[in-house]
This record gives C-alpha cells, sequence and structure tokens, in this order.
C-alpha cells in the first residue's frame, strides 16, 4: 500500500503542495480512533531525533516522530520527565506501532498528573508544520495572512492532523520526583469516593493524582490518591491526609517505587479494560456530576480519573454504548464525550455547540482550505 514517509519538513512540504487527494495523517499509528480517514497515508516517521535538550533550561527539541521512548530515556537520564504523563494507547485499542512525541502533541495526550500540572498543550513551547497548502510555518516566526493573533501552539495541541502536519516541537518538561506516595482505600462506592478525591485535591497538600476504579485487581472497588516530591514532604503529607480522610475508612500508604510507578501507569493506561469487550467511552465532566452520570449507564463500568473529572466507561459485552446512550445520561450536565474504541462509523467525537461549529470550519478554511488534511477524522458522533 503506498505511504509517503518525508525525510525532511522541505519533502513534507512539497508532498502536500502536490497532493490531489486526501492524506491520512499518521504519527506511530498508535491511536487509531475517529472515524477512519479514506486517504493516502503520511506518516511522521522519517522526522525523527532530538535537535536540541538543554537539561538546565528544562528545555527540548525533537521532530514530530521521535519515538516517545526517546524522549523519556533522554529525560530519565537527566532526572528529568514529561509531566503531563502521556498515555500508551496500545493495549486499550489493541493497536501496534511506536507512539511519538508528535502523536501524543497532535492528540493533546495527558495522564492523570494533568490535575496538577497541566494538558500536554500546557508544556508545548513552539511548533514547526506544514499547513494543507503545503506552507511551513513556525510559532513566532512566519505567520499566515489573516490568522494573527491565533496562539498556534494552542491550535495544533488536539488538532489531531486535520489544520497541519507537525514537524517539530518544542518542550517545557520538569525534574522527576525524589519520591511518591500513594494512599489506598478499597471498598468505597463511587459517591463516597469523589467526595473523599474531591477533599483530597481541595486540601494544601499537593495531591497528583486522584482515581477511583470500581473494580481493582482483586475485584473491589478501590480509591488511590498520589502525593510527590522529597521523601520527609511525602511522608508528611500523607500522614495529614490520613488525618484528613479518616472518615472515609483507613487509607493505607504504597511507597515503594516499583508499585506506585506500575499501579499510576495502571491507571493512566486503563489497564482494567485491557482485552475486553465492549465500546469504550471517554467523558469530561465536572466531578461531582461523575457519579450521577455513570448511574444513568446501567452495565457499564468505570475508571475515575482527574478526582472525577475524566470517566473512562466499558460497555457491556452484549450492548454497545451509543452517542444517544452517553447523551441520555449526561442530561443536564456539562461535558463532552468521545469515543475511543468502537463502531467509528457512528462518530467518535463530540457534536459542537452551532458557534463552535463555526469556528472550527474558519480555522479549516484558514490552515487547510483544500480539505486534504485527514478529512472527516473528528466528525462528531450522530
Amino acid at each position: 500500500m503506498r505511504a509517503f514517509i518525508p525525510k525532511s519538513e522541505s519533502e513534507l512540504a512539497g508532498i502536500i503542495a502536490d497532493a490531489e487527494a486526501p492524506l491520512r495523517i499518521q504519527g506511530g499509528g498508535t491511536r487509531p480512533f475517529g472515524r477512519p480517514v479514506n486517504g493516502t497515508r503520511l506518516s511522521t516517521s522519517g522526522l525523527s531525533g532530538i535537535s536540541l535538550y538543554e537539561p538546565g533550561a528544562l528545555t527540548m527539541v525533537a521532530g514530530a516522530g521521535t519515538p516517545l521512548a526517546e524522549i523519556e530515556t533522554a529525560l530519565d537520564a537527566e532526572g528529568q520527565r514529561l509531566a503531563f504523563e502521556p498515555m500508551d494507547h496500545r493495549g486499550l485499542l489493541g493497536s501496534s506501532g511506536t507512539p511519538t512525541i508528535g502523536g501524543v502533541i497532535a492528540a493533546n495526550i495527558s495522564g492523570p498528573r494533568r490535575i496538577q500540572v497541566g494538558a500536554a498543550r500546557d508544556h508545548l513551547l513552539g511548533v514547526r508544520f506544514v499547513d494543507g497548502m503545503g506552507r511551513a510555518i513556525k510559532n513566532g516566526g512566519r505567520v499566515m495572512k489573516n490568522v494573527t493573533g491565533y496562539d498556534l501552539v494552542k491550535l495544533m495541541a488536539g488538532s489531531f492532523g486535520t489544520l497541519g502536519v507537525l514537524t517539530e516541537v518544542s518542550l517545557k518538561v520538569l525534574p522527576k520526583s525524589r519520591a511518591t506516595g500513594v494512599l489506598l482505600l478499597e471498598g468505597l462506592e463511587d459517591m463516597r469516593a469523589i467526595e473523599a478525591l474531591s477533599m483530597a485535591l481541595s486540601s494544601p497538600y499537593e495531591v497528583t493524582g486522584a482515581a477511583h476504579v470500581q473494580k481493582g485487581l482483586d475485584g473491589d472497588p478501590v480509591t488511590m490518591i498520589r502525593i510527590e516530591g522529597f521523601e520527609d514532604s511525602v511522608a508528611y503529607r500523607a500522614g495529614q491526609l490520613q488525618k484528613l480522610l479518616a472518615g472515609f475508612g483507613d487509607f493505607t500508604v504504597e511507597t515503594d517505587p516499583v508499585k506506585t510507578t506500575a499501579g499510576w501507569q495502571w491507571v493512566r493506561d486503563v489497564a482494567p479494560f485491557h482485552g475486553r469487550v465492549g465500546d469504550v467511552w471517554r467523558l469530561s465532566v465536572k466531578p461531582g456530576d461523575a457519579p450521577g452520570i455513570m448511574a444513568g449507564l446501567p452495565g457499564t463500568e468505570a475508571l475515575y480519573d482527574w478526582g472525577g473529572g475524566l470517566i473512562w466507561v466499558l460497555s457491556s459485552e452484549n450492548s454497545p454504548l451509543s452517542a444517544g446512550d452517553i447523551t441520555r445520561a449526561m442530561a443536564g450536565n456539562a461535558g463532552h464525550a468521545t469515543l475511543i474504541r468502537g463502531e467509528a462509523s457512528n462518530g467518535a467525537f463530540p457534536r459542537l455547540s452551532p458557534a463552535i461549529a463555526m469556528l472550527h470550519a474558519g480555522l479549516r478554511q484558514q490552515f487547510d482550505p483544500r480539505q486534504i488534511l485527514n478529512p472527516g477524522l473528528m466528525e462528531p458522533a450522530a
């Protein structure tokens, strides 16, 4: 099957400028969600390599096709990390391929630590990309006519290759924590768990992870709260949180680095749903609304992250969840839903308000007037 794999930004620009039919933009090929794109595959895997890394300045510049593992290895050697903790979708989606930094940014992939440090886009300092007309653009450099004032960094993060093809990203990185403590409690019902997580997050104890899983490794609900920092600080804050949350039960504290790392990767990658049959939806809601929304989805299973602000929902094996089911459950509540795994022909992304839809259409007209970059990928669910 034909595919374009450019080795430079100029080659990429030429491919797009000469294209007469739609292009299916792909990074590492690990996140095949959204509506299928009928077009020639264009891979950014050839645009790879770390071109600048200044640990003292907490800055890294890398090609969009650089494997995420290469980024993380370089950072780890200097005691640093991508603080936004990007998810690996392969286990959930049953996909292969190699996650790339460009793919992470294009999808704005952010993990459990988002509640403290922000999303992937908040750590993006600059971008280079090629738009749908084959024009090479960089943030802070060349500015397109009639788009002065757009924050190109924010626009590209989460655009899924529909506005332009990333060629290079500049990132802010942060030091790794010296120690981690995780408070654990089994048996809480959803409402009580979200109350506990909300109390922990509103405390002064700098929580960096707050999750609740309806079915843990032993089948019982488990509530997880993470704190990070220097060892003495972690011990103190863990003790204070145990006192604060005493009314919910006896939280234990896990500090073994291997176990705490594995536990939060389990949450980050939604491992409880790996290898299981059923649709998977991703709901972004107000934490206090989360248990009520799940009560309107009988026969499903949930993993709550971000203190309840993010819900991963697994449908039952014999009862797929439609967009209508989700809409009814969320009625009267703010938020949006994305189909991550399921029948993509029904649409994957949330339906936009008329005003936002008009804004999206205007941006597409500015950056991809020929509509050749991932056309239809982000069509909303019916």
